[in-house]
């Protein structure tokens, strides 16, 4: 089996733990002790040398490492128009006065793309992999789900006046996707993941119950959410890869829902129109490998088996027994699978607890193992 465009036996997520330097940037960008363009210079430093440890490290899926970034949804979605972000990153004097708690989004006047949001990071990438000359390496983006702009709030962070009809606001909430998809297009990107949180939310029963008490029919939301991810990437060009990551959460090794695919399986497989899935399958709380009974032949799993939460390596034997286990399910076998870690190892700017030495021994690993299952060729 042919995998789709900038799909690989061994790929990942794509966020990476922030070189201590990043950091030290950020937060003086922070305390305006630097400008924005101090951080940027900064920024590409460490995003050539990450796309470079990628490439040496085996990888062929190259990302930025979502270096520009503090949270992997925040810095993208307060870029549109109409969405507004309150709390920032904090200043080294508000971290010692003890204040917590990350930003929240809402809705604040209807939604528009005025320019294009991560056209330029993607430029830079593309220049940073060239240097490298790869053989047959992708340039991926991750951008975040545009459900990220509506489950955490539901109607209550959506402004009433802009939106008093929700189903405008989620027309409109799938053209700004259109229009970005089409610019990311026109500057030569053929693979977008959309990182979604919420459909792996609605596995989890407490969050399910949460969600209703917000007056949401959580029986219907996956359906809803798929028909406006599927409108949100319905403009895009047949040679664009369109791939999905669902995460229960990733925030200095911590989760924060459990619960297998079940509840929303059928529409994951059934109803979305991307090409592939990032899933998280890395302990029990993703449950089993029945819902991938739903997986169409002509799309891939890539399963995300091995663990960015911690530094220890994942047992090499167990990892294969799992993926064997897994294709059981799939109508064509291992032939419809990948291997990555059930996230990326930095969702946020904090990082989860493992030192960058082990987040690249890990990858080594997964890499060693792609090619015992699947040969050598890391893209058939």
């Amino acid at each position: 089996m042919v995998l789709p465009t900038g799909v690989y036996r061994a790929d990942h997520v794509g966020s990476w733990l922030r070189p201590k330097p990043v950091l030290e940037a950020r937060q003086k960008f922070a305390d305006k002790e630097i400008t924005a363009e101090e951080l940027s210079q900064v920024e590409d430093k460490w995003i050539e040398d990450v796309v470079s440890k990628q490439i040496q490290n085996g990888l062929r899926s190259i990302t930025d490492g979502e270096f520009r970034r503090a949270y992997f949804h925040l810095d993208f979605l307060q870029q549109l128009d109409g969405v507004t972000v309150k709390g920032h990153i904090k200043s080294s004097d508000e971290i010692k006065r003890g204040m917590k708690g990350p930003p929240s989004l809402s809705v604040t006047g209807k939604l528009g793309h005025s320019k294009p949001v991560q056209v330029g990071d993607f430029k830079f990438l593309e220049q940073a992999i060239a240097k490298n000359q790869p053989a047959g390496a992708t340039t991926k983006v991750a951008i975040p789900s545009p459900t990220m702009v509506h489950f955490r709030g539901g109607r209550a962070s959506i402004d009433i006046d802009s939106y008093p009809d929700l189903d405008v606001f989620f027309e409109d909430l799938a053209r700004v996707y259109q229009q970005e998809l089409d610019d990311l297009y026109k500057a030569g990107c053929r693979f977008v993941q959309l990182d979604d949180t919420n459909l792996a939310y609605l596995c989890d029963p407490q969050m399910r119950e949460q969600a209703a008490q917000r007056n949401e029919d959580v029986n219907a939301l996956p359906k809803k959410y798929a028909e406006l991810i599927n409108a949100a990437i319905s403009k895009r060009p047949a040679d664009m890869t369109i791939g999905i990551h669902l995460c229960r959460g990733n925030y200095q090794s911590q989760w924060f829902a459990s619960g297998g695919y079940e509840p929303v399986a059928e529409v994951l497989f059934k109803d979305l129109n991307v090409d592939a899935y990032f899933l998280e399958y890395d302990d029990a709380r993703s449950g089993d490998f029945s819902p991938l009974r739903f997986l169409p032949e002509n799309k891939v799993v890539v399963l995300g088996a091995m663990s960015s939460k911690a530094g220890q390596l994942d047992d090499k034997e167990t990892i294969i027994k799992r993926l064997n286990e897994a294709a059981q399910y799939c109508p064509r076998g291992l032939e419809q699978l990948c291997l990555s870690h059930q996230c990326g190892f930095s969702s946020t700017m904090e990082g989860n607890m493992l030192s960058e030495e082990d987040q690249w021994a890990k990858i080594r690993l997964e890499v060693e193992i792609a090619k015992q299952v699947w040969g050598e060729d890391l893209s058939q």
